[in-house]
């Protein structure tokens, strides 16, 4: 693969994770909940991207190596 493919597989997961956030950002802020159930559930949100984030980071690290070693 390529530099600037690489750059941009990098660019499109980035813009889908920014996209999920925000749309479950959205989601959450616009539930008729309290205040305090809002904040959890954001705070649990946030830690679940967080997590699959570094998942998928690190599964994208791993092709891109795999295909750098092939080279």
């Amino acid at each position: 693969m390529s530099s600037s493919g690489s750059k941009t597989l990098l660019t499109f997961f980035a813009g889908v994770i920014a996209g999920a956030a925000a749309g479950a950002i959205a989601g959450i802020l616009f539930a008729p909940d309290k205040g305090t159930e809002t904040r959890k559930k954001i705070l649990s949100k946030t830690i679940d991207a967080r997590e699959d984030l570094a998942a998928k980071l690190e599964s994208l690290k791993k092709t891109i190596e795999e295909k750098l070693a092939e080279k």
